[in-house]
């Protein structure tokens, strides 16, 4: 009994050591792969956001997970995050504001529709809107307008 466990004790150990050294791994030199990457490296993009604190704008930025700016526009609409509301920050656009459309033109004027009438909103609320529009086009002014229920508010820039 025991002399058949010897065995196959051995011929495990014997097939662990032949596989191992039968891999086929063969050692040899460094090989040369070129230059290292160089260049420009774009910094990962952000969402920018205008939240409120104090009474005052303040600008926010979240990982971009590449929404589309009316679904940007909503998070305005949402509560803060909480992370944020523990900064004290608040937003002044109600939720029943979303959802929000918006049509650009070439003229560089961007008209922002949303849900309710605009004409309700806070100034500071029309001024997260706009200056949250703004910041999806940092490298151009361009003049927003905030329309809703025939109603509108505008054109604005952002007041930064």
């Amino acid at each position: 009994m025991r002399s058949g466990l010897a065995r196959r004790a051995l011929a495990a150990a014997l097939v662990s050591l032949l596989a191992a050294a039968g891999c086929g791994v063969q050692p040899s030199d460094a090989i040369d792969a070129g230059d290292p990457p160089s260049g420009f490296v774009a910094p990962p993009r952000k969402i920018i956001l205008y939240l409120v604190k104090d009474g005052r704008l303040r600008m926010v930025t979240r990982p971009d997970r590449r929404l589309p700016p009316a679904d940007t526009l909503a998070l305005l609409a949402a509560k803060p995050t909480a992370s944020e509301r523990a900064r004290g920050l608040t937003t002044e656009v109600p939720p029943e504001a979303a959802p929000f459309s918006l049509a650009a033109e070439p003229t560089g004027h961007v008209k922002v529709t949303l849900s309710t009438p605009a004409g309700d909103l806070s100034t500071l609320a029309v001024d997260q809107i706009v200056c949250t529009v703004a910041a999806m086009a940092p490298e151009s002014r361009v003049q927003i307008t905030v329309a809703g229920a025939g109603q509108s508010v505008g054109p604005r820039d952002c007041p930064r």
